[in-house]
């Protein structure tokens, strides 16, 4: 039975007093509920955001790790670091880092492998831009990147993976595909892990949707069969948004 996932990621905001502050409003408003909820801040707060939320249900997650274990990279984070102060789940591949920082799909397949070979788990992200939608090349882009990316990992190792596809035009951008659009690839995507893998891992594999997800789309996108959950933005930095989506799972 694969888990139904609400995840906020914070991206680059809020200083240690305002993640202390947000982080309260969540555990206090967080509702009774069988989905997991996450939440990903900026590295610098990350130790403090695991103790905050020591006795909460909110797990915290990382935005990004390299893939060498230690050296000379200045600035990047590494498994082990994250795997020391309690984190054991990393979003990989978000199309801002792609777009901004160069990341190809093979960076992203060692750091794929980097995370799974110290057990964590990888928050996959993947999506068309939207000359690939327009052009009706988006299949054909997310089959390419699952399969560079994620189907050279053996089959064991879908148990330690989510999938997040965001098209890249919806993200704050206010535009959202709608829930039949999200529908639609979402079951391609699991169309395309059968054909990899078989159906027992597409079926088990929980696959979000990130674009533009808000409390008054939230129930209707997440109501669609293939739709497991939310990776979730700006949304996610409004105690209020954040938790009226976790209720709309």
């Amino acid at each position: 039975m694969r888990s139904k996932i609400v995840a906020g990621n914070w991206k680059m905001n809020k200083n240690n007093a305002e993640t202390e502050v947000l982080l309260a409003e969540l555990s206090a408003k967080l509702p009774d509920t069988n989905a997991e909820v996450m939440v990903a801040p900026t590295f610098v707060n990350l130790a403090a955001a695991v103790q905050n939320l020591d006795s909460s249900k909110i797990e915290v997650i990382a935005q990004n790790m390299h893939f060498a274990e230690n050296g000379a990279y200045t600035g990047e984070i590494s498994a082990d670091m994250l795997l020391n102060i309690g984190i054991d789940t990393v979003i990989i591949g978000h199309s801002e880092r792609r777009a901004y920082f160069g990341e190809t799909d093979e960076i992203l397949a060692k750091k794929v492998q980097a995370a799974l070979a110290k057990n964590m788990r990888v928050m996959f992200c993947f999506g068309e831009e939207l000359q690939d939608r327009k052009s009706d090349n988006h299949f054909k882009v997310v089959e390419s990147q699952l399969k560079n990316a994620l189907f050279s990992v053996d089959a064991s190792a879908w148990k330690n993976i989510i999938l997040a596809y965001e098209p890249v035009w919806a993200i704050g951008t206010g535009e959202t595909a709608s829930p039949e659009q999200a529908q639609e690839m979402h079951a391609f995507i699991r169309q395309t892990i059968t054909k990899a893998y078989d159906t027992a891992i597409a079926n088990n594999v929980s696959i979000l949707y990130g674009g533009s997800v808000k409390p008054n789309n939230a129930v209707e996108i997440f109501s669609k069969p293939d739709v497991d959950g939310g990776l979730i933005g700006g949304a996610s930095l409004v105690a209020d948004d954040f938790i009226a989506i976790v209720k709309a799972i």
